[in-house]
């Protein structure tokens, strides 16, 4: 009977249900302890205590049991088959191998790529200081230097043009390009020094029109939106999800530690090995943190004049009946109660049970009613479900939770779909949460914490943060480009020929490109993002200074020509410089509108803003800049001091002298000579490919992936909770196997493509989540998925005391009614005992739905599946869902394997499933924003109260 019962599944809690029908651990249930445990008053269901007696001969005239048992591999009668794989590991065939890992690409025992690219570079020095070596031994003897004057003695010059024919069409297209840029620029130079005050007017209204649309700016912190395109795949299976079965519940998390408290030994009653218990799990901590749980459960929050407390958002599976919080502690053992965490049974001389035995118990059958210590406290949690010690302790070594030296506490709150007011009043009791941990005072505990809105907070802290970086550094370049730009020949022309107010436009003519770029993206709705924010003031700013100082220091270093006035002479250099800024702009513009072509949103946005802010910014130099360096050049010769433009210095100057800076004498006397020696330019072209090479050989080792710590400020709380979520991380999160709608679940066919029961197909969608779960460090499933039909399908069975209807109106009635109208919803009969089909389906599964489980039915749906089905008109079944849970998963790298192992499942389903006449689709659902949390479970079956369904099935 045991080995009949050993692997069966309880479908919504992905565990072993002989785990629930032992009152221990599975791997420590064995058929003795299991009929013990069943035949005991201790399993808060059996009335008196039995004791079984284990013999193969009789004893006290008692004959021993020789019942026939059946195989799980061997039906009950004709009606009922053999039970499934899941079920069954007798009937499953070979158990599922991975697929062997990927070879690694080797030669030579050594990376490929390291391998290739050395021999490649290699190769490139070979034949690349072979050439060189020929090139200049034939250069000596038949060519001069080409920085040296031609010898007549000697043959010739590689300056000596050998092709004197005539030049190309394409040579001449360009030459035509270049000068009708160099006249139009000279032109346009010449007019705007000549016309300052009409240029810098237009200029400046051209700025107030675009940068009104700051009126309308919008700024988007959401990750979701930040980072997925709204027409990507997961984007569209988000919307499917929620829509059809509601938004992931919110959640609020505490990871706590003791740094300041010991390890301490239990010694049990009356015997065994001595036992220790983490830091945090000591009677004084655990009190501590149990104020701490209540003082959050109190905290108060205000929304337009209402009142908001947890208990008004938080998450509450059995409500009505039931309207305890969803908590899921370690305190919840012992049902949030400072009594019950001080209970204890023993004497003065010694301590037959206290806390520790009560907690040791728990962790191995957390939805226990009775602990079966001196003790007889239940370890259901106060919300009606059982607190699955890997979700609510860390830092412990395989499973002795004993030895944990982290809590998690985890409140789960409900979330809303077009919802705004009550999604705000969550917000709103986030907020306070936030402020309350924050300022919360207690040596004895650290305290990591998280709720959900604290990444989309701390990113838009951020974004309002770095306005003080972006003008410390807009302050710096200013008072940089102020000295650089002014070439002061003596202590007393000092405020003559200094450039501040000209460097003040400078900075200003970039803020305001930048300006412009959001107002006119925020005329068309388009919100701003973090990356635009931080970073498009710095990209402007960088090429802006740099055409500023190519506008001014080749006017430096040009002499004006006999006869030529100040505004020939600065279109004269316009008409120089003016094409290649062009072409640079322009380049960078068109580069940045290829990069919006990205479907990431944070991308395209970015480089919509960066396009428009580069180009605006070289408009406003060859126009506004231009018209202000001629006026500063009009108040410098006329000897006028900066800034203060009234007062006048000494001698008028007919023009600016020519000047030379230092860097600029530098690179041209020292710095360029030397890199193009005839020696040193064969080593920089060899340095660069060798760097090349490095980086093409190391290119396949990039992983994919966001460090989510990378996007949040220095200074934010996240980044400590970051660190102990990997730290001690245990659980991995959720993950939905969606079946969209169009599946016909009423008859047998369609049921058997799904269930994962009794008669159900080997290729299942649940058989092939469980296998897939059979091989979890392949696939990173980690358990059997919860299956809704399979738990309807025993609810309505005719065996159990679960569908009932009062049989003069039809109507549900609970199994916890005692009423002799109620009989049950199918026939005791081989027909009735068959799985539901047409309309006797979708007559009794609203009522599975809606009913909370009890101690009579532990099958009931409401608290584990009630969003799982979505109905169609009330007349069919839409669209379902079948959860289970990923293994541990911590980096970026880790959540993007799991996704694509998860699809590739996915993907397989719908092939099974589908057929030539009609075909399905499975996806896989996973909310993860940007952190990976400790996701508890939906409080699912309270699996409690199946040892009496268990009791009654033998």
């Amino acid at each position: 009977m045991y080995n009949a019962c050993k692997d069966v599944e309880a479908p919504s809690s992905n565990v072993k249900a002989l785990g629930l029908l032992c009152g221990k651990d599975v791997r420590e249930c064995n058929a003795t302890n299991w009929i013990q445990y069943m035949l005991n008053k201790d399993n808060g269901q059996t009335p008196f205590n039995m004791i079984p007696i284990f013999s193969d001969v009789s004893i006290h005239g008692m004959t021993p049991m020789n019942n026939a048992t059946k195989g799980c591999n061997e039906s009950m009668d004709d009606v009922t088959g053999p039970c499934s794989c899941q079920d069954c590991s007798i009937v499953c065939g070979p158990k599922p191998q991975p697929p062997p890992p990927p070879v690694p690409w080797l030669l030579l025992g050594l990376d490929a790529m390291y391998v290739i690219m050395w021999i490649s570079y290699t190769g490139f020095l070979l034949v690349f200081f072979a050439a060189v070596f020929g090139v200049w031994c034939y250069r000596k003897r038949h060519f001069v230097s080409e920085y040296t004057p031609i010898d007549s003695n000697i043959a010739y010059s590689v300056n000596l043009r050998q092709n004197t024919g005539e030049a190309t069409w394409c040579e001449r297209l360009g030459e035509r390009f270049e000068n009708v840029l160099r006249v139009t620029f000279t032109s346009w130079g010449a007019f705007c020094v000549r016309n300052p005050r009409p240029v810098v007017l237009f200029s400046l209204a051209f700025i107030a029109m675009c940068s009104s649309g700051l009126m309308f700016v919008k700024v988007t912190t959401n990750p979701i939106d930040l980072w997925s395109s709204p027409n990507s795949e997961a984007r569209k299976e988000k919307e499917y999800f929620d829509t059809h079965f509601g938004p992931f519940f919110r959640t609020e998390q505490l990871i706590i530690q003791a740094p300041n408290a010991k390890p301490e030994i239990y010694s049990p009653y009356p015997s065994g090995a001595d036992i220790p218990f983490g830091p945090p799990l000591t009677k004084d901590i655990l009190h501590q943190v149990l104020d701490l749980q209540n003082a959050i459960e109190n905290i108060t929050a205000s929304y337009k004049n209402d009142t908001v407390m947890l208990k008004d958002i938080c998450l509450a599976p059995l409500a009505p009946s039931n309207n305890n919080c969803t908590i899921l502690s370690v305190l919840n053992y012992f049902q949030n109660s400072h009594s019950v965490l001080d209970h204890s049974i023993g004497d003065e001389f010694f301590v037959y049970a206290d806390y520790h035995s009560h907690l040791l118990y728990c962790v191995r059958a957390p939805a226990s009613l009775n602990d079966t210590t001196l003790l007889h406290d239940p370890c259901l949690g106060t919300f009606g479900g059982p607190v699955f010690p890997w979700l609510v302790m860390g830092g412990y070594d395989g499973e002795n939770y004993n030895n944990a030296t982290a809590l998690v506490i985890t409140f789960p709150v409900k979330n809303y779909y077009n919802d705004t007011e009550k999604l705000m009043k969550a917000q709103a009791w986030e907020k306070e949460f936030i402020s309350f941990v924050k300022n919360y005072n207690n040596s004895n505990l650290t305290i990591s914490f998280s709720a959900e809105r604290s990444i989309e907070d701390e990113i838009d802290r951020e974004s309002y943060g770095d306005v003080g970086t972006v003008v410390i550094s807009y302050a710096v370049m200013f008072v940089y480009i102020s000295v650089a730009l002014g070439h002061i020949k003596s202590a007393a022309r000092f405020l003559v020929d200094s450039k501040i107010s000209l460097g003040v436009a400078g900075i200003l003519i970039v803020l305001s490109s930048v300006a412009c770029s959001l107002g006119i993206f925020s005329y068309f709705g388009v919100p701003l993002t973090l990356i635009v924010i931080e970073v498009i003031p710095f990209l402007v700013l960088a090429v802006g200074v740099d055409n500023i100082f190519i506008i001014v220091q080749t006017f430096q270093r040009d002499e004006r020509l006999q006869g030529e006035t100040l505004d020939k002479q600065i279109g004269r250099i316009l008409g120089d410089v003016a094409p290649s800024m062009f072409l640079s702009s322009f380049s960078e513009t068109v580069a940045f509108l290829l990069g919006s072509l990205s479907t990431m949103p944070a991308v395209r946005t970015f480089s919509l803003f960066a396009a428009v802010a580069v180009f605006i910014d070289f408009l406003l130099q060859i126009t506004c800049f231009v018209s202000l360096l001629g006026l500063d050049i009009k108040r410098q010769e006329k000897n006028r001091y900066d800034i203060l433009c009234c007062i006048k210095g000494g001698e008028e100057i007919n023009s600016v002298q020519h000047s030379e800076s230092v860097l600029f004498l530098f690179f041209k006397n020292i710095y360029s000579p030397f890199l193009l020696k005839d020696w040193m330019r064969p080593i920089v072209i060899s340095l660069f490919v060798g760097v090349l090479s490095f980086s093409i050989a190391v290119a396949n080792k990039v992983e994919i992936g966001l460090d989510q710590s990378l996007s949040m400020p220095d200074d934010s709380y996240m980044l400590d909770y970051f660190s102990s979520l990997s730290k001690y991380l245990h659980a991995g999160p959720p993950v939905y196997f969606v079946l969209k709608e169009g599946h016909d679940y009423t008859t047998l066919d369609g049921q058997n493509m799904v269930c994962g029961g009794t008669g159900c197909d080997n290729n299942s969608l649940v058989q092939e989540i469980f296998d897939a779960a059979e091989i979890n460090s392949y696939t990173k499933i980690g358990y059997a998925p919860s299956s809704w039909i399979d738990d309807y399908f025993d609810w309505v069975k005719p065996q159990s005391t679960c569908c009932r209807i009062y049989n003069t109106t039809g109507q549900f009635c609970n199994a916890s009614v005692v009423d002799p109208s109620c009989v049950r919803c199918r026939p005791l009969t081989p027909e009735g005992k068959k799985r539901p089909q047409g309309e006797d389906f979708m007559k009794f599964l609203p009522m599975f739905l809606s009913d909370n489980p009890n101690p009579k039915c532990g099958k009931g749906g409401h608290a584990a599946y009630s969003s799982a089905v979505n109905f169609i008109n009330n007349s069919e079944v839409g669209a379902t869902y079948f959860m289970t849970y990923h293994t541990v998963l911590k980096t970026s790298a880790d959540f993007i394997d799991a996704m694509k192992k998860a699809r590739v499942i996915a993907y397989n389903i719908t092939k099974s499933m589908s057929t030539e006449e009609k075909s399905y689709h499975v996806f896989p659902y996973r909310y993860v924003a940007l952190s990976p949390p400790l996701f508890p479970p939906p409080p699912t079956k309270y699996l409690h109260i199946q040892s009496v369904t268990g009791c009654f099935f033998l």
